[in-house]
């Protein structure tokens, strides 16, 4: 469902992804602003800002490009992985508007760094990969791309450009107090229609440079402002465009892990196996990284 884009009443917008189109200009997008959300998924662990702060940026990603998934229990997954970086893995999901997220990295080389922006001295050499799973198809569709750019953002237009021949502006951006993240993903349709042969975009493409240079005039403080709503932001990028906005997805903190989900993965090995995976104490302890939890299982747990 489409409605045209109109200046809004003054509402926050927290928690929310809004896509648009502008068929006139062969252009789609997304805009996503997280808050409480935020707050529920960084304090399942104790990282430090700079860790924080990437993090943060990444689940925003993740909420913009899996918000495009049409098809319940589709899912996309980013993932960086580095081989000799502080931070050597960062995982972030999403699926049915539901987020989660972990990183993991060296504590003493980030309090040794100089500088905490620059994303090669985060990862070092590394590579991206984001993954599309649609379920209903059984079909998986996965990009792997070198972790280069300055940002994560620019690291993620590289992947579409080499990855997908798909042009795209992508800008990510959290608050001084690291409790609001927001972002904006634009993208040049092939003839106007999804689905159909993507080496026709062109970089040069005249509808797609008016739409990129409109779109890279957006602030970082506009992403994060609770008090300016989304489609407040994009009025001020397209108002003088034929721009149609969808209903907006409502996103939460999803962490899949439960005792009755973790048992049935533990119950698929042999009972010989099961025995040796219990610790002192008499259970298998199953650590979930995403929401910091562990469960305990016992064997007697299997007995059913």
């Amino acid at each position: 469902m489409t409605s045209p884009l109109h200046r809004p009443a003054a509402t926050a917008n927290l928690d929310e992804a809004i896509g648009f189109t502008i068929p006139g200009r062969n252009a789609r997008g997304r805009i996503v602003r997280l808050g409480p959300l935020l707050d529920v998924i960084l304090s399942a662990h104790d990282y430090p800002a700079p860790i924080a702060r990437i993090l943060s940026e990444a689940l925003v990603l993740a909420a913009l490009l899996g918000s495009l998934l049409k098809e319940e229990e589709g899912q996309l997954t980013i993932q960086a992985q580095t081989e000799a970086g502080i931070i050597d893995l960062l995982v972030v999901d999403y699926k049915d508007g539901e987020l989660r997220g972990y990183v993991r990295f060296d504590h003493e080389r980030l309090s040794q760094l100089p500088s905490h922006r620059d994303l090669f001295a985060l990862f070092g050499k590394g590579y991206l990969a984001i993954t599309f799973d649609h379920p209903a198809s059984e079909e998986r569709y996965q990009g792997i791309v070198p972790l280069e750019g300055s940002s994560l953002a620019e690291a993620a237009q590289n992947y579409f450009i080499q990855s997908e021949q798909l042009p795209s502006v992508i800008r990510l951006a959290v608050n001084d107090t690291g409790h609001v993240a927001g972002g904006i993903l634009v993208q040049h349709l092939p003839e106007g229609e999804e689905g159909r042969d993507r080496l026709h975009t062109r970089l040069d493409d005249p509808e797609w440079e008016h739409v990129r240079i409109l779109a890279e005039t957006i602030k970082g403080h506009e992403l994060t402002d609770p008090e300016l709503p989304l489609e407040g932001a994009l009025w001020r990028l397209f108002h003088e465009e034929d721009t149609r906005v969808l209903n907006a997805v409502p996103l939460a903190k999803g962490c899949r892990c439960n005792f009755d989900y973790i048992r049935s993965v533990i119950g698929r090995f042999a009972a010989a196996e099961r025995a040796d995976m219990v610790d002192e104490d008499g259970f298998i302890s199953v650590d979930c990284e995403f929401c910091s939890r562990v469960f305990p299982i016992s064997l007697d747990d299997f007995k059913e």
